[in-house]
């Protein structure tokens, strides 16, 4: 049935109609305590489960259920053992020796070296377009080899001693040898496809004998509502036990609830607003700084983020590994701000600041710049556009916009976003050369004092001269029910975020 608190129209622009919100409880043949039913924003009627080509969350989170990873990254994002049991390298970080763990595919054949060389094969291929491709741009696939069935050894073309890193990333699940499709995927994680439904439901079953032990609860269904008050109706209804990606505005809702909780990982998402430096007006870098001197961070933190995160210095990367010590927010300057707008003769001009849904926070943000930089002298204006493809819009077509990324190894996102090699995150414009010597010294090296230095002198020029400022560091929420148990605060991108595997039903 509908919550109280929802209209039916709110529900069905959630993407989930009432009716297949009321056989959730008993379609597949699932009790209501054997099955775990959790909520996801979703892409439409054009989803696939090939675990390479993972756009949104909802895709990671599914391939989660269904494949297993080399490694995982940890909350500190340092990389953990999962079918690779063990590796090593040679002194030049060129050749890595990894050994796989006794694991399985659903449909019983054994984990091998020749599967994870096809995996790699596959994210490589152009063809695919795959979302990890370019960490793995330097893989010398002729020279890499199975050594044994469960030993492979992977060459590189250049030194790379935070390899183990790439191996956890979204979009690196081990396929099985020979896919061609993925109608019927066939994978090593903690639950086995039992259905799925482009736009839809997705119904996963346990997979007893999983390597890592049989999953807490015997089914696993992934619901669209793409919706948050749905989402959280949903939850305190009893219709889900899980609600993913919560405002700020919605963990507070759920203060004293009885019914459900919030779980937050503190300082998860970094918010951006990104300004193209290609492109006029911000070609000009007097109104790039103009920006940056006349937003107000800790207004922003505090009215868009009810004060659930921290104020950001600009850099991606707040309180994990490789990001420089001792820097602080830029003080907001009112008046240098108006008179680098004057001085750029721009007073009074019209900027579109893109916005959609496809953040919770980005709305809230916009309005609230436009009026901070109103107060500097610019006439800033909100330009929606849909979730679906806003990622792309932006790139291709944007000038100022509203961006944000969740956590990931500070090195991760360098390279796979920040080279001149890696076009597919470019939203602002910037590429250096500089930046590409810094990263690969700084990869190539065994000496980690010299590795952080790199990566604060590359961090550094993209607070700088990027066009990418991050104003905020928010906080990471999931709504679960009462009686769910077995999840934790975790960052996204983590190996532990929107795991299911040893989640239990009370």
């Amino acid at each position: 049935m509908t919550p109280p608190e929802l209209s039916r129209r709110r529900v069905l622009t959630g993407a989930l109609g009432v009716a297949a919100l009321a056989l959730t409880g008993c379609s597949g043949g699932g009790t209501g305590e054997e099955r775990l039913r959790v909520a996801f924003a979703t892409g439409g009627s054009r989803e696939s489960l090939d675990p390479h080509v993972l756009p949104l969350y909802v895709d990671q989170a599914r391939a989660k259920a269904c494949f297993d990873t080399l490694t995982g990254w940890s909350q500190d994002m340092t990389p953990e053992p999962r079918l690779a049991e063990s590796w090593e390298s040679d002194a030049t970080g060129r050749r890595w020796r990894i050994r796989l763990r006794a694991a399985r595919f659903h449909d019983g054949s054994p984990l091998t070296a020749d599967d994870v060389l096809a995996t790699l094969a596959r994210i490589t291929d152009p063809a695919t377009t795959a979302i990890a491709a370019t960490l793995f741009r330097d893989l010398d696939a002729a020279a890499s080899r199975a050594v044994s069935p469960t030993e492979v050894e992977l060459v590189l073309t250049r030194p790379n001693t935070l390899f183990p890193l790439a191996w956890g990333a979204p979009g690196t699940e081990i396929v099985k040898a020979g896919t061609t499709s993925f109608d019927r995927p066939n994978g090593t994680g903690p639950f086995r496809l039992a259905s799925f439904t482009p736009g839809g439901s997705t119904v996963y079953t346990a997979s007893e004998d999983h390597w890592d032990g049989a999953p807490g609860v015997r089914e696993l269904e992934f619901l669209p509502v793409d919706d948050e008050a749905a989402r959280i109706g949903a939850l305190l209804s009893g219709q889900v036990h899980y609600a993913h990606d919560l405002t700020p505005t919605g963990a507070a809702r759920l203060g004293g609830e009885q019914r459900a909780s919030a779980l937050s990982a503190p300082a998860s998402a970094s918010q951006f607003l990104v300004m193209r430096v290609d492109r006029a007006p911000f070609s000009d870098p007097r109104l790039r700084e103009a920006v940056r001197l006349g937003i107000d961070r800790e207004e922003l933190v505090r009215v868009v983020l009810l004060g659930r995160g921290r104020v950001g210095d600009d850099m991606f990367g707040q309180g994990l590994r490789y990001h420089p010590a001792g820097v602080g927010p830029v003080a907001r300057d009112v008046a240098r701000a108006r008179a680098l707008v004057t001085e750029a003769g721009a007073q009074g001009a019209a900027i579109e600041l893109q916005t959609s849904g496809a953040d919770p926070t980005f709305d809230a943000a916009t309005a609230l710049v436009a009026r901070q930089l109103g107060e500097v002298g610019l006439r800033v204006t909100a330009r929606p556009l849909p979730s679906s493809g806003y990622f792309r819009a932006i790139r291709q077509q944007g000038v100022f916009s509203q961006n944000s990324t969740g956590s990931l190894p500070i090195p991760d996102y360098i390279g796979r976003r920040m080279l001149t090699s890696t076009p597919t995150y470019d939203f602002t414009g910037y590429r250096s050369p500089e930046i590409d010597r810094l990263y690969y010294a700084a990869v190539a090296t065994t000496d980690d004092a010299a590795r952080t230095d790199a990566f604060a002198r590359i961090l550094g020029l993209l607070r700088a001269e990027s066009g990418a400022l991050v104003w905020g560091v928010r906080d990471w929420n999931v709504g679960v029910a009462a009686g769910l148990t077995g999840l934790e605060a975790a960052r996204p991108n983590t190996f532990a975020w929107a795991n299911f595997a040893r989640a239990r039903l009370g």
